[in-house]
């Protein structure tokens, strides 16, 4: 089974699943809601919200006769977590490598400065 960090990614990986989460951001929506812009059945729509509940990205709740899905916006915070311990060391790197062209360049400049008072 696989850990909820990579059933997220594998639900984002779909751009309809993506599209869902976009427009739940915005507010709470049925099924019904959820299927109106795509020229799917709402079964259809319902196996992409399973695959977004399974990954803890969505929840269905009954209010009254409707069953709103609701974006659980706090697993974002696991997806930023990882994502920027990536970004931080690879900005390390980018910081290591700056440093050296710049001790490059400037080698370069002082040997051409070198060269033209010979």
């Amino acid at each position: 089974m696989a850990d909820q960090l990579s059933r997220v990614f594998a639900a984002l990986g779909d751009p309809t699943r993506r599209d869902i989460v976009a427009r739940l951001a915005a507010q709470d929506a049925t099924v019904g809601e959820l299927a109106a812009p795509y020229d799917v059945s709402l079964q259809a729509v319902s196996k992409h919200l399973k695959v977004l509940e399974d990954a803890g990205l969505v929840t269905r709740t009954r209010d009254a006769q409707r069953r709103p899905c609701h974006l659980e916006a706090e697993v974002f915070n696991l997806m930023t977590k990882w994502i920027e311990r990536y970004r931080s060391e690879a900005e390390e790197r980018y910081q290591r490598l700056d440093a050296v062209l710049a001790q490059m360049q400037g080698r370069t400049i002082r040997s051409h400065d070198q060269g033209a008072a010979s």
